[in-house]
């Protein structure tokens, strides 16, 4: 499974009104591409835990959309649908980091053929 990340900070001078546009754009998009397995959205807590504390950029929201497999993310990447999203969502954040990861099973050997399960790095 291929999950695709995205954090990011909208502008702060964005008005409700294309806050809300966008928030239906996403919706309609993302639920009209059929190669998307499932997808969330959630806004960033802060719990006071040490980690929290570093130095760090701040995204207070973040996506993850699931993919099957890597042709899947690119038939997300290239329909129209998300064409249309990709360029509203830029004009509407300040920042933004996007990731995608190869994602195993949490159990025995989910890390074998990564790092954290080999001596060396990638």
């Amino acid at each position: 499974m291929i999950a695709h990340v995205i954090l990011f900070r909208p502008r702060a001078d964005l008005s409700s009104e294309a806050r809300q546009a966008l928030i239906g754009l996403v919706e309609k998009a993302l639920g009209s591409i059929p190669s998307i397995r499932t997808w969330h959205v959630g806004r960033r807590v802060v719990l006071g835990h040490a980690y929290e504390t570093r130095e760090q950029a701040d995204y207070p929201y973040v996506a993850i959309l699931e993919f099957d497999d890597a042709s899947a993310l690119g038939a997300y990447l290239e329909h129209p649908a998300h064409v249309e999203l990709a360029a509203r969502f830029y004009a509407a954040v300040d920042d933004a980091l996007v990731y995608d990861f190869e994602m195993a099973e949490g159990r025995a050997g989910a890390f074998h053929g990564t790092p954290l399960g080999t001596s060396g790095d990638r």
